[in-house]
């Protein structure tokens, strides 16, 4: 199993050199040079597995003998075995034909704590048996930090600066990276949006003399470490519910593309995949792409689903390179002129092909406000503000009857209390682990939306050197 970057000029990687180095050096995304399939049987072999098990099944082919199979078994297992749900990733069905996936009960009580846990580990082992050491650096509109933070942090070989923007994340996210006081990591508040913070970390990874200097590595959607990882809970949710026998749909909330990404891979990998509700808040850049087959950056605003205020979501190259017929040197001459211009028309074939598998939906704050109130006078379910977007997308496109379809539940309510408060009039609490959250002291540099203040701030902080 050998890598390809999206743009074409990059090397080709195996994956434990993916893993450390995160973005291609040619400013794009890596994806597998071809996808590895499993047949009916071998899905049908998966079905009941314990979560941990059904990763090391699902994420074997992707780590190419680079990672023995073994050892990642065991990262699996230690990974998943502190999560407060023994199902992992439990479904919950909401309505005849809808379900609800909870991704929250890894430590950060987001769904990034999935993949988040066993990168970590990855990073670890990869890391032991170079003897080297990497510096992470990574933006977080919200959930990635923690999780990010929460996987790495107090790991030996490991420095994690991560950037969000300065009051656009909930009080809940920002403590949850501001009260870890590990000296391996940095928090860093940024003037601006989170947009602003993506570029500024995509500036630094393409300054290939500094990348090398401090080894820069990325645990941001980018890696496609995390990609893969993310694909478990889609086959754990697809074989739970009939697959390879029966089809299913997914509506995924998302900003930057990562998540719904990953079941696009899935079914790249042949779990029958019918249909991919792309969620989107009043940020909609996505939603307006596929209807319009134009991607055009707008000004992002801020919203009570902050992790999803995104305008640039980076990856949409990864399936942007398929609708280029994987020609590298095509798509990074459009994603060039889609930074230059703002936009980017697809054409109608590319868009038509994207809409075989793809819908979107997009909700206002006060229609999210609607769907969580809803859900709550139905049912008794308390969604945060991400998640009642994806059940809200899934019940407006109103899927072909008899096809599942499974919207994941992205976050914990207690982590945007005050949006639920507003939307049902209770507040829910934080898990008692988390209960004396407001009470720990924060540690964190604000700083100006500058690449060469960033780049100071790193240089005098990471223990890397020459990626040593």
């Amino acid at each position: 199993m050998r890598y390809i970057s999206t743009r074409g000029e990059a090397p080709l990687l195996e994956f434990d050199d993916v893993l450390l180095a995160g973005l291609a050096r040619d400013g794009g995304l890596y994806v597998p040079e071809s996808w590895p399939r499993f047949g009916a049987d071998e899905w049908r072999a998966m079905q009941g597995l314990p979560y941990a098990q059904l990763a090391a099944k699902v994420v074997a082919p992707f780590l190419g003998g680079r990672v023995a199979a073994d050892d990642f078994a065991r990262m699996a297992d230690e990974a998943y075995a502190g999560f407060g749900h023994r199902a992992v990733a439990p479904l919950k069905q909401l309505d005849e034909g809808l379900w609800l996936m909870e991704l929250f009960h890894g430590p950060t009580l987001a769904f990034k704590d999935y993949p988040l846990q066993v990168v970590g580990r990855l990073f670890d082992h990869v890391l032991a048996k170079r003897d080297t050491r990497v510096t992470i650096l990574g933006a977080t509109s919200g959930d990635t930090g923690s999780a990010a933070i929460e996987a790495c942090r107090d790991r030996a070989r490991v420095d994690v600066f991560m950037l969000h923007p300065t009051g656009r994340v909930s009080e809940v996210q920002r403590r949850q990276m501001t009260t870890v006081l590990s000296g391996n990591v940095h928090n860093i508040a940024i003037d601006g949006s989170f947009d602003d913070c993506q570029d500024l970390v995509k500036g630094l990874f393409n300054d290939l003399a500094f990348r090398d200097q401090v080894g820069l590595s990325a645990v941001n959607s980018i890696n496609w470490a995390r990609v893969a990882v993310q694909i478990v809970y889609y086959v754990h949710a697809a074989l739970a519910l009939g697959a390879p026998d029966r089809k299913v749909a997914f509506s995924v909330p998302t900003g930057n593309f990562g998540n719904i990404y990953a079941a696009y891979a899935a079914r790249a990998m042949g779990l029958p995949i019918e249909l991919l509700i792309c969620a989107s808040n009043r940020n909609d850049i996505l939603t307006r792409f596929f209807d319009t087959g134009e991607m055009r950056i707008g000004t992002v605003e801020p919203s009570l689903s902050p992790s999803m205020d995104i305008q640039v979501s980076s990856n949409a190259e990864r399936l942007l390179f398929d609708l280029y017929d994987r020609d590298g040197k095509a798509l990074a001459g459009a994603m060039k002129s889609f930074r230059a211009e703002g936009r980017l028309d697809v054409g109608k074939a590319r868009i038509d092909t994207a809409r075989a598998l793809f819908t979107a939906r997009r909700f206002d704050d006060a229609e999210t406000l609607q769907a969580m109130k809803r859900e709550y006078e139905s049912s008794g379910e308390i969604l945060d503000p991400h998640t009642a977007i994806g059940v809200a997308a899934a019940r407006a496109v109103k899927p072909r009857r008899g096809l599942p379809v499974v919207a994941l539940g992205t976050a914990h309510p207690a982590k945007f209390p005050d949006a639920v408060e507003k939307a049902i009039g209770k507040r829910p609490a934080l898990p008692e682990r988390l209960g004396d959250l407001y009470q720990r002291e924060e540690r964190c540099m604000r700083l100006p939306n500058d690449l060469g203040a960033l780049r100071e701030f790193i240089q005098a902080r990471a223990r890397a050197r020459g990626g040593n």
